[in-house]
Parts: structure tokens; sequence; C-alpha cells
């Protein structure tokens, strides 16, 4: 039952810890949580679906903070709603080695659903939390038993209504008519620089109407029944994403209301205490205290929010008795189990001169034939990138259990978007575009590493082979960045066969993979296979070899060129391919000393992107051959040949480094 009393007090309370967490810190955002907690507790504690005794619970209500630089909002409603947070945790608030750091990071804090800070990645997340419980649904629901079916709840402000991953983002949930996604807008006009009106004049509410959103507007942010109701009809459309737009006073309350000093920094002990005034506050309770009547009631919230979980409980036990077919079929999911395709020669069927791109989309194909759980799809690319998966439909409006995706041309969304999908839960996420365009992805692949989620990126037309489409589509950076990220598993490919080694290793992994595939056709090679789930292994060898050829994708072709040529001169060497840096890094020394053995320093890398990963393979007394500038509009046959990346070329080089 809901008592209004308590629960004002409730939102103080939520206040006061937000504002003690920052002034204790020295550090960080007090204002938002002070001009949103109305809406979030009402949310939390009267609509929203969870279980804080079962953070994982299949069937909660997402709630992404958006807005992450608020999260001290986020702490305190795991704190009041017993998620395990303490006093202790929010007095350790941005601190080394501390729960609760400055941004919310998942798999870091018990009831965190995605690390978010950079502005607009957690509205694009909840799209595809959305997106992925439309899906699931579709895929698991029968008429009588709906055992998915929640909601995903963002809280965002000005600043993530600014950046174009939001944008981007809304644009396809209105497309796609998610009707279980709802957008909280703290709408309090004020950024960093001072009021919006300096740099942000738009209509937000008119905009989200023009993509499809079923829109609401909250003149007080402080009038939770207002909120409520809001909430509660924004569900009640089933065929619109909804955005209530609430508006609020940043740090409501304080000396500092409505002003931009109070975004960033800490009210000071004189305006804390001036607020708590305001506030009422109880003025025998010491910092980071709850007022004894907030925890009653908040404990036995937390039984209310258990029994629904209980009821859910039941309802699922009856399905997975009705229906044990799909029972197993979802445990598979969403223990993301990968089948064993090492002995399976249906798998490394691959023979002949062939694009890996198109290899590729052969392994996707034969991988959805035995994965109940892949879910994604292409920036309006799919047949350029080969990721349509045959047969298994289009996710749409009209088409829930559709497992291909049209993202439409809108990278980065994208990204973060199969972000979402992936901390859902119970899909494999992956998104394919060309490899250049990873420069619009980036911010949403470095958080991919960042929670270290197994996030599939499918990218083709790797290099200066892309040919006439000249420099603007030729990612000779793009490897050494991505080699750069933390947790980024870089997967390029020399055939078929380690095409699908790559997609296999990187199913095992619980990091996010990059594959990356190239647009021309590539030769089948005798030795290649599960060897190249190691990363790198020695592809051919020559008797008492002078020299080893390192190399990746389409380049071992020209390594194994220069490696005839110069047997013919009567100089044997040996030529590893290495697709993956990150997995030959991870092997035994003993198994990395025999790829490439400290005896042997002539060593020449061939690869045709900038040659900075590449040294600390052939070292001092080795040569790279890469592509240290932009590169050009021709055929890509004169691009390698002006470039450098001929066999002739590599059989010099060897030739220098051998003396």
């Amino acid at each position: 039952m809901i008592n209004r009393d308590t629960e004002k007090l409730a939102v103080s309370t939520i206040r006061v810890l937000s504002m003690e967490g920052v002034q204790k810190a020295n550090s960080g955002h007090p204002g938002l949580p002070m001009g949103s907690a109305p809406a979030a507790f009402e949310l939390w504690a009267n609509h929203m679906n969870h279980n804080p005794s079962d953070p994982e619970w299949m069937n909660r209500d997402r709630f992404v903070l958006s807005a992450g630089h608020g999260s001290m909002l986020l702490y305190s409603l795991l704190h009041l709603f017993g998620y395990g947070l303490t006093s202790e945790d929010l007095q350790q608030f941005r601190q080394w080695g501390s729960r609760t750091p400055g941004h919310p990071e998942y798999g870091h804090t018990r009831g965190v659903e995605t690390t978010t800070g950079p502005l607009g990645q957690g509205y694009a997340n909840a799209v595809g939390m959305a997106m992925a419980e439309a899906h699931l649904a579709a895929k698991y629901n029968t008429e009588d038993q709906k055992i998915i079916d929640h909601y995903t709840y963002v809280l965002c402000g000005d600043g993530c209504m600014m950046e174009g991953v939001a944008s981007e983002a809304a644009s396809l949930a209105g497309t796609l008519k998610l009707g279980k996604l709802i957008v909280l807008y703290d709408d309090n006009e004020i950024s960093i620089e001072g009021d919006t009106d300096v740099s942000f004049r738009e209509d937000v509410k008119m905009r989200h109407e023009a993509y499809g959103f079923h829109v609401q507007d909250i003149a007080d942010g402080n009038d939770t029944d207002a909120v409520g109701r809001a909430i509660e009809a924004a569900k009640a459309v089933a065929d619109k994403p909804s955005l209530i737009a609430i508006h609020t006073k940043i740090a409501y309350g304080s000396p500092l209301e409505g002003c931009e000093a109070a975004h960033g920094s800490p009210l000071g002990a004189e305006n804390i205490a001036k607020t708590k005034e305001f506030y009422c506050w109880p003025e025998n309770l010491g910092a980071f205290a709850v007022p004894q009547e907030v925890t009653d009631y908040m404990a036995a919230k937390k039984q209310e929010l258990a029994a629904k979980a209980a009821e859910w409980d039941k309802l699922f036990a009856a399905w997975k008795n009705t229906n044990p077919g799909l029972a197993e079929d979802l445990r598979r999911s969403c223990s993301n189990e990968v089948p064993d395709l090492e002995k399976d020669p249906g798998y490394w069927n691959f023979s002949g001169r062939d694009a890996t791109r198109s290899t590729s989309g052969k392994v996707l194909n034969y991988l959805a034939g035995t994965l109940p759980n892949l879910f994604g799809g292409s920036a309006d690319l799919a047949p350029s990138t080969k990721t349509e998966l045959k047969g298994k439909g289009w996710f749409s409006a009209d088409n829930r259990a559709g497992q291909n995706i049209h993202f439409g041309v809108r990278e980065h969304a994208m990204g973060a978007i199969t972000n979402g999908i992936t901390v859902h839960g119970g899909l494999r996420g992956f998104c394919s575009t060309f490899f250049v365009f990873t420069d619009y992805m980036k911010g949403a692949m470095r958080l991919s590493a960042l929670m270290d989620i197994p996030v599939m990126y499918v990218m083709t037309h790797d290099s200066i082979g892309v040919g006439e489409d000249g420099p603007t589509h030729e990612p000779v950076e793009h490897l050494a960045a991505l080699r750069a990220t933390p947790n980024m598993y870089v997967f390029r490919p020399a055939d078929g066969r380690e095409t699908a080694a790559g997609y296999l290793a990187g199913l095992r992994q619980k990091h996010p993979v990059c594959m990356v595939l190239s647009r021309q056709n590539l030769p089948t090679y005798d030795k290649s296979g599960p060897e190249a789930m190691k990363g790198g292994y020695v592809l051919s060898d020559k008797a008492d070899y002078k020299a080893i050829i390192l190399a990746s994708g389409s380049e071992v072709e020209i390594a194994a060129a220069a490696q005839e040529q110069l047997a013919a001169a009567g100089i044997p060497v040996r030529v590893v391919s290495m697709p993956c840096m990150e997995l030959f890094d991870e092997q035994t020394d003993a198994y990395k000393e025999s790829v490439l053995p400290k005896t042997c320093r002539a060593r020449v890398s061939v690869e045709a992107g900038t040659s900075m990963p590449w040294y600390k393979y052939v070292g001092t007394d080795g040569a790279i051959i890469g592509i240290d500038r932009f590169g050009a509009s021709a055929p890509a046959e004169i691009l390698y040949r002006e470039f450098g990346f001929t066999a002739e070329n590599v059989a010099e080089k060897v030739k220098q480094v051998i003396g």
C-alpha cells in the first residue's frame, strides 16, 4: 500500500544521500539526483517489477540511467531497496576499489544493468533491451503463458538528448514500435555551460512525436502522482515507445537550485545544511543515515517485490512443464552454450577462392542452424557484408520473431543497441558494417570492451583492397586502434577455415570479438583450420628456415607467394598466419616459442594497415611492410603494387633482414 508521506521522506532520503556522497568524495554530480529523485523513486517503488533479492531475475523490468553522471541517484536507490549496497559503500563513492564508481559499471555493482556515462549510450542500450524483450517474447511466450513480459525504462537528461546516438536509436525505436520502451526525460534545462538555450532550443517532445513516440509532459517533477499516472498511461500504449518529459529543478531545494554550478561539483557543507533544513530533514540523523520509517517501508516494499517475482516463478515452472522443448531452447540461449564444432567437417568445408566476407556469411548461417539465440544485422549493408541469416526472418513491428535486424544507416546506435541486446541476456548479439565505419561506432565498441561482453562485430571491406572507393573507405589505422582496446579481440582471417576458427573462438570468449573480413577473393590453405583458434600458427614451413614471414588476412597470400620465390632462390622461410594477436598472446610460452622461436630474429611482417602493432613480433632486427599513410583511389591490384604489398617486395625485405 502506498504511503505518500513516507514516500516523500524516502525521496528526501535519496536527495540527502546523493549530496552527501558527492560531498564526501569531493567529486561528482549532485544536481540530477536531487531533481530526478521523485520520478525515479515513484518508478522503482510503484511501477517497476524487480527483485532486489534476485537482481538477475529473468523477467525483471530493466532500468537504465543513461545520464550516468547522476550515479548517486542509482546507488541511493539500490541502497534503499536492498540490493546490497551499504552505507559504507555510499561513503566510498568514487574511491579506489569501491562498489560505487563515478559512473555505473555493468558487472561491478549489483543492480546496474549496463555501463553508462558517455551520454546517449544508455538510451541506445535501452532500445536494444526492448528489442531483446520483444524478440524473446515472440519466441517463447505461448497464448496462455507469457513468461517474457517486462518493460525497459531509461532516465535521460538534456545531454543525452543532444547526442546523435540517442537520436539514431530513438528513430529506430519509433520505426519498430517498441511499446515497452519508456523514456523518462529529466528536463531541467541546465548543462555544464549554463542554460540549455545557449545550444539546445529544439522541442524534444515534438521530435519524439515525429519519431513515432507517445509523448507526455509533467510540469512539476515533484508531483509523484502525476509521474505515476504518466507511467501507467505509457504502459497502456502497446504500439509506440513512450517519452515522459518531466520538468525538474537541478539541485532542488538547495541554495544552488537551477544553477549550472550544481551540475558537477559538491554543494558544500553550508549549502547541504540549508538544503536539509528545506527538506525538514530530522536533525538527529548523522551523515548517510536513513530514517527508520523509510527503512521499515522499504523492507516491506522488498517483500512485495519478491512476492511478485515468486508468482512469476510459478508461471515459469508451469510453462517449462508444458513446453519442454522451448524450455531447453531457452536454457541453452541463456547459458550461451557453444556447440562442439571442431570435429564437424561440415563446419570447416571450404575450398577454392572466396572473400572472407562471403565465407563469414556461410559460417554465420551454419551457426544459425545450431545456435538458438543469434540476433543481429547490419547498418543497411547486409547484401555487402553477407550477414543475413537465411530463412530466419526480419525483426520488425510486424514480426518480432525475426532474427535479422535492419539497423538502417545508424552505425553508432547499432553498436550501442547491440550492447543492450547482449546485456539483456538470452541472445547473442551481432552487428555489421564496413570496417572503416568503426570510426562511427568507437564509443559503443569501447563500452563493449569495458563491460567485457561477447558482442560479435562483423566488419568487412577491411583494407586498401576496397580500391576505387579511395581513402575515405580504406581503413588503414583501424586494426591498430582496435588492437589497442583492452578486452577487444580482433580476428582477421586469411581464408574460410580461419574465418570458421574466428567465429568459434569468438563464441567461446566472454569478450567482444571483431571479425575483420576481405572484399577480395582469397585462396584456401591446406593447413588452415582449428589451429587458427590459437591466434597465430605455422601455416607453411621449410626445413632449416632462415627467416619468418608473419601476415594476417589477405596478405597471407602475398607471404606464401614470397615464400615460394625465396625457396626457388635457395632461401627457406617459415610463414606464420597471425589472425588474432590477442589470442596468440594468451598461449603458453612454449607454444609461442614453437611458432616464433627467439633464435630466429630475421622476421618480416606483412599487413595492409599501420605498422604499429607488429613491432612486438618483429623486434628491432626485423622489418614491417605496412601502410602508414592514407590510401588512394585506384583498382586494388594497383594499390597493392604501389604500396609495396607484393611477393617481390616481401622477398627483398627478407633478404635484407637475413643480411
